[in-house]
């Protein structure tokens, strides 16, 4: 059923061409069957796919992409999704990174689903856009600047009611490992050289409009108030993390971290937390403090200032510090820094701090604001943890001119000053020396370096078989995130799928929900079978419950990501509420849907919808590998998954050991339940015209990569 009003998508896409400097437009009618945000990315460089192109050529294409629920005002829907070609996997395929903040939004406000660009201006360029407006900017005066000045500056030159993505030195240089970002700390890793290759600096937006709404008033608070009473802290922990007077569960591990005793000491007012009931929904942005979990308990308390976020979402997951001693001790142009995860954590991974320990928290905090100003990705720590091991090795020292060598500031490391960190990371964002080939990615760094075996001076070393470089993943060249630490199987297929780190949290947000194990398990069982959810790093071999929990959580994470909705937070298949056992409500996504754009949609009809993004995904990466075989040559794992803990075997409790001869039954599995060729692990004809993809089977055909 729809009813007379379509909502949701606003209605165009801008297409940039930066050679020709042309502006077009696309109607977003073409998208409709791909959702949006993720779905239009992945169907603009399938229809304009080139052969043999490397990220930084000027015919790849780069889409800043928002969904239908982006800019309604529905909770959690202030995504952006980025998709291009990246710089730091083998072949350079598709991947797509995202960020929150107020940019999408803004985007959809100006009249635009998705901006598409390509070419390479003569000279640097930003791009202006206000409304229906679009203007190509000189950019000289922001060329060489961080990307805090380069937002300053850009909102200066537009008004303060403009948003602003751009890219720092490390985008400008082209380093393969660094990010576009927006306002607030929100960034997407992996493609801000393929910005910076194109000579443009950024887009500032200011949108004026609106997104219609199929729905009234009254209907879409109701879904408000629905989401409000079942949604949790930050990763949809639903208990708080220390026993209180509300609450009849606690975990440790949970990000609701309100409390009685708790203040955020920079704030301009005095605010002690308290403890949040479940059923506060006017105090919900008061349950997360990720700066805890990163930072330490004193020091993110004592520099906490507030929290922040994303457009419409109550959750409030951004931690904005105040540290004096970024000023005056560093000689940072600003004592203020604001992130939530990684930022925070990768500079501690490379200095090997002590969690607790001042120097913990200050690495944190100055690591982070050089990494957000320069535009350096982290890859999920992948320089952090390649420099640490190199490092304690002793390596450096054979892989580094001896004169450049001796540049390098080691005592600061040595003695955990933070200082090294200003030091080595203007190295990496201005491509100075031999190190800075550390942002270039584990592939190519891999073959500059013999890192795998090939180089002499580092005997028989190889960085896919030494053990402490478990973080590692050889199929997407980056560090593993979720993946067989995290659900075992479920975590390793979801892993085996994106050509980077998954960055998928529809799965953590059951296994990390904070409940006791065996609530936990009758909410998998009641959703996916008996023997979905194993007890954390005590695995049972792969069964159907097991392949439905990891294809499901597959199709969520693309569904989050087209829509464009938080797979942070959602989906919501656990809840506080006591009331309903705890039990959260999966069909969200779809109400959502329905409400906004008046397209009466279920569940199971919208799931649809999301796999076939999902396999668009798969055949968009075997044309741009021109590879039929993905079981062998894309769905692998590196040997320590298999090969760790010696003394225990896969299955025992206190290890995340997978087996081989069980991974392969897994895949099989796991092809089966998407209709791809057991074989090949590629998706067969039947399957690509079941999901209306004929036309892409007729080219995997053409081209002899579709199975039999």
């Amino acid at each position: 059923m729809i009813s007379n009003i379509i909502g949701g998508w606003a209605g165009k896409v801008l297409r940039v061409n930066l050679t020709t400097n042309t502006i077009s437009y696309d109607p977003i009618e073409k998208y409709y069957d791909y959702i949006g945000g993720m779905g239009i990315g992945y169907k603009i460089l399938w229809d304009g796919h080139k052969d043999n192109i490397k990220a930084i050529d000027p015919e790849n294409i780069i889409v800043f992409s928002a969904g239908p629920l982006t800019g309604s005002g529905v909770i959690c829907t202030g995504r952006t999704t980025i998709t291009s070609r990246s710089p730091v996997i083998e072949k350079h395929l598709i991947a797509d990174g995202h960020f929150g903040g107020h940019f999408s939004p803004a985007m959809k406000f100006a009249g635009f689903d998705a901006i598409a660009i390509e070419g390479k201006a003569a000279s640097p360029v930003w791009l202006k856009i206000v409304d229906d407006k679009v203007t190509l900017e000189p950019a000289d005066a922001l060329w060489g600047k961080g990307i805090f000045e380069t937002h300053a500056m850009i909102a200066q030159m537009m008004g303060p009611n403009a948003q602003v993505a751009a890219i720092g030195q490390a985008g400008e240089n082209q380093v393969p490992l660094s990010v576009i970002m927006t306002q607030g700390g929100h960034s997407a890793g992996g493609h801000g050289s393929v910005m910076g290759s194109k000579n443009c600096k950024g887009i500032g937006i200011i949108g004026t409009g609106a997104v219609k709404i199929a729905a009234n008033n009254e209907k879409m608070r109701a879904l408000d108030d629905h989401i409000l009473g079942i949604i949790g802290a930050n990763n949809n922990g639903v208990v708080p993390s220390t026993p209180q007077s509300w609450a009849e569960y606690s975990a440790p591990i949970s990000r609701w971290k309100s409390r009685p005793g708790l203040k955020w000491g920079a704030a301009d007012q005095e605010i002690d937390l308290g403890e949040v009931p479940w059923n506060e929904r006017n105090r919900i942005g008061f349950r997360t403090s990720m700066a805890e979990s990163y930072i330490g308990v004193e020091y993110a308390n004592k520099w906490m200032k507030r929290t922040g976020g994303c457009h419409s979402c109550p959750i409030r997951c951004f931690c904005e510090l105040k540290v004096p001693e970024l000023k005056s001790k560093y000689g940072r142009k600003t004592e203020h820094i604001a992130n939530v995860c990684m930022g925070f954590l990768v500079p501690q991974y490379l200095m090997g701090t002590t969690n607790g320990s001042e120097a913990h928290a200050m690495a944190g905090a100055l690591g982070a604001q050089i990494l957000d100003d320069y535009g350096i990705w982290c890859n999920y720590g992948l320089i952090s943890h390649i420099f640490k091991f190199l490092k304690t090795h002793d390596m450096f020292k054979d892989l580094l001119p001896e004169e450049e060598y001796n540049s390098i500031p080691w005592a600061l490391w040595d003695n955990q000053d933070p200082a090294f960190l200003i030091d080595f990371y203007r190295r990496i964002a201005y491509k100075e020396g031999e190190i800075s080939h550390m942002a270039d990615g584990l592939y190519d760094l891999i073959a500059r370096w013999g890192l795998d075996g090939t180089n002499p001076a580092l005997g028989y070393w190889d960085i896919h078989k030494e053990s402490k470089t478990k973080v590692f993943n050889r199929k997407t060249n980056a560090a593993v995130h979720h993946a067989s630490e995290t659900a075992g199987q479920v975590g390793t297929l979801i892993n085996v799928v994106f050509n980077r780190d998954a960055q998928c949290h529809s799965h953590i947000n059951i296994v990390n929900s904070g409940l006791p194990h065996d609530m936990t398990v009758a909410i998998a069982e009641k959703k996916w079978g008996e023997g979905a959810f194993d007890k954390v790093k005590w695995y049972t071999p792969i069964n159907a419950a097991k392949v439905r929990f990891a294809k499901w959580s597959l199709v969520k994470n693309v569904l989050h990501d087209s829509l464009t909705l938080c797979n942070w937070m959602f989906p919501l298949l656990a809840s506080p509420d006591k009331n309903r056992n705890y039990e959260g409500d999966s069909t969200i996504e779809s109400q959502m849907f329905s409400l906004v754009t008046g397209i009466e949609t279920s569940e199971t009809e919208l799931d649809f919808k999301a796999e076939r993004v999902l396999h668009l995904h798969r055949a968009l990466t075997m044309l741009q590998m021109n590879e039929g075989n993905m079981r062998e040559e894309h769905d692998v794992l590196s040997d320590w998954v298999y090969d760790m803990d010696p003394d225990k075997n896969f299955g025992e409790e206190g290890t995340i050991k997978m087996d081989r001869a069980d991974m392969q039954t897994s895949l099989d599995m796991f092809y089966e339940a998407f209709g791809w060729d057991i074989q090949t692990g590629a998706p067969t004809r039947a399957t690509l015209d079941k999901f209306s993809l004929g036309f892409v089977a007729d080219k995997l055909a053409a081209r002899g990569l579709l199975p039999a």
